[in-house]
């Protein structure tokens, strides 16, 4: 990749984390302004990211009680989330760290649990 392409993909991705950041602050998804889960419509049953929207603006309000009951697995996942952002913007300069976040333990694991925390939140 070209450098000033990178550079373009970073400012863009930047530019549009604030939007959405922004969109999150301002704006309660519990309003029905933006759109609803099509699984949770069509089944009755909450997929894993239920309740997202709502947890993120949560978040973003520093109410982290609340973020945890609409949506729980992405608090945990968060953390996981950031190393792999980080592990994906110095892949060639820190090889074998990430070979280690993107290793097969660390996917069948995470996937194991995102389908425990699906059956788990449609259960209790």
């Amino acid at each position: 990749m070209k450098p000033g392409l990178k550079c373009y993909i970073i400012v863009a991705s930047l530019v549009l984390a604030t939007i959405f950041i922004i969109v999150y602050f301002f704006f309660d998804p519990s309003l029905n302004l933006f759109p609803r889960c099509s699984f949770f419509s069509l089944t009755g049953y909450q997929c894993p990211g239920c309740g997202t929207q709502r947890a993120i603006h949560a978040l973003l309000h520093g109410d982290i009680a609340s973020a945890w009951h609409y949506n729980a697995i992405l608090l945990v996942f968060i953390p996981l989330l950031i190393v792999l952002l980080i592990a994906e913007l110095n892949r060639k300069k820190w090889r074998r760290f990430y070979a280690i976040v993107n290793s097969r333990v660390i996917i069948w694991t995470s996937a194991i649990i995102l389908v425990a925390w699906w059956i788990v939140r449609n259960v209790i």
